[in-house]
C-alpha cells in the first residue's frame, strides 16, 4: 500500500487526539477525585454508586429520626421525673395532713401548697417538644390540660373519659422498624373510671377542708398508686431510649461501612492518577514531537 503525506498527517492527528482525550480523562479524574464523570464512562460503577448513595441517604434520614425520637423521649422522661418529684412532695404533705394534732391553720397551709403542686402537674402535663405537646396524642398543637375558674380539669388531648383510640406517634428508626415516641396523656391521668392524679388532689383538698382523716389517709394510698403507675411508664420510656441508643450505634456503624464502600467504588487512587497523568503527558509530548518531524518538511525545504 502506498503511504501518502495526507495519510501520515491524518494518522498523526488521530493519535494526537486519542492521546489528548486520554490525558483529559485522567485530568478530570484528578480534578474531581472520581473514577467516572458520566454513567457511560463505566455503567457498572455508576449503578453501584446509585445504590450506595441511596443506602447512605436512607441511613442519614434514619439517623435524623433517631435523634429526634431520642430528644422527644428525653423531654418526656424529664417531665415524668418532675411529675414524680411533685407527687412525692404531695404524698409527704398528705402524711403531714393525716396527723391529727395539726391545727386548722396548719392544714390550710398544706392545702395551699397542694394547690401549687396541682398547678405544677397541669404545667408538666402541657410540656412541649419543638412546639408540640407531648401528652396530647395526635393533637400536638393543642394544650391537653386546662383548669377552669372553678378548679375543674378539662382534657383536650386523646380521650380521657372514654376508651383510648390509640394515638401513638411513631418514628421509623430503621428499615421496617418503628418506635413510639409519645406517652398518651390518658395513661398518666386516667384509670379507666376517673381522672387519676387530679382527682387525688381534689379529694385531698376536700378532705382537708372537712377534716375527714379517713379520706386523707386513703389519699396516701392513691398517691402511692399514681407513683407506681408513673414508675411503670418511666420504665417503659427508659426501655425505648435504650433501644434507640442501640439503634443509633448500629446506624453509625452502617454509615461508616456504606460510605467506605461508596468511596471505594467511586473515588480514585490519587497517587495512581498522578502517575497516569504524567505518563499520558509524556506520551502526548512524544506524539507532538513525532508529528512535528513529519509535517515540518515542506516543498520549499525540498527545493532548497
Amino acid at each position: 500500500m502506498r503511504v501518502t503525506n495526507t495519510m501520515l498527517i491524518r494518522t498523526m492527528m488521530l493519535n494526537l487526539n486519542s492521546n489528548l482525550a486520554r490525558m483529559d480523562k485522567v485530568q478530570q479524574q484528578m480534578a474531581t477525585g472520581k473514577k467516572i464523570r458520566v454513567p457511560s464512562d463505566d455503567p457498572i460503577i455508576a449503578a453501584r454508586a446509585l445504590k450506595f448513595r441511596t443506602d447512605v441517604a436512607e441511613i442519614e434520614q434514619f439517623q435524623k429520626n433517631t435523634s429526634d425520637a431520642m430528644s422527644w423521649l428525653e423531654v418526656t422522661e424529664t417531665a415524668l421525673a418532675n411529675m414524680g418529684d411533685v407527687l412525692q412532695r404531695a404524698r409527704e404533705l398528705t402524711v403531714q395532713a393525716s396527723n391529727g394534732t395539726l391545727t386548722d391553720e396548719d392544714r390550710q397551709k398544706i392545702k395551699a401548697e397542694l394547690g401549687q403542686l396541682k398547678q405544677s402537674i397541669v404545667e408538666i402535663g402541657n410540656t412541649t417538644y419543638a412546639g408540640r405537646y407531648i401528652f396530647a396524642g395526635f393533637k400536638t398543637d393543642t394544650a391537653p390540660f386546662a383548669v377552669d375558674g372553678a378548679g375543674n380539669l378539662t382534657y383536650q388531648g386523646s380521650a380521657v373519659n372514654s376508651a383510648p383510640t390509640g394515638q401513638e406517634i411513631f418514628y421509623e428508626i430503621s428499615v421496617g422498624n418503628r418506635m413510639q415516641v409519645n406517652v398518651e396523656g390518658y395513661k398518666l391521668f386516667w384509670d379507666g373510671t376517673d381522672e387519676r392524679i387530679f382527682k387525688t388532689f381534689t379529694d385531698l383538698e376536700a378532705a382537708i377542708d372537712s377534716g375527714d382523716q379517713a379520706q386523707i389517709n386513703s389519699c396516701i394510698e392513691k398517691f402511692d398508686r399514681d407513683m407506681n403507675q408513673l414508675l411503670t411508664i418511666r420504665a417503659d420510656v427508659g426501655g425505648r431510649m435504650n433501644y434507640i441508643e442501640l439503634t443509633e450505634n448500629r446506624l453509625q456503624d452502617d454509615y461508616v461501612n456504606f460510605t467506605s464502600l461508596m468511596s471505594k467504588n467511586e473515588d480514585v487512587d490519587m497517587a495512581e492518577v498522578i502517575m497516569r497523568l504524567k505518563s499520558e503527558e509524556n506520551v502526548y509530548r512524544a506524539s507532538l514531537s513525532a508529528g512535528a518531524r513529519i509535517i515540518q518538511p515542506t516543498l520549499v525545504d525540498f527545493l532548497r
